[in-house]
């Protein structure tokens, strides 16, 4: 899903987890979950490298 939404958008930030199709499959809470407290650090370097 997120590189669908990349692919669109060539970022992704902490709003977008809550918008479709990320809240179908628990957003922003389901990928802190997952990241914890790496989460941002992990969107960051995602952004980084897309832009690159």
């Amino acid at each position: 899903m997120i590189r669908d939404h990349v692919t669109g958008s060539f970022h992704i930030e902490r709003d977008d987890l809550e918008m479709a199709p990320f809240d179908a499959q628990g957003g922003l809470g389901k990928v802190y979950q997952l990241f914890g407290n790496r989460m941002d650090g992990l969107l960051d370097e995602l952004n980084e490298v897309l832009a690159a």
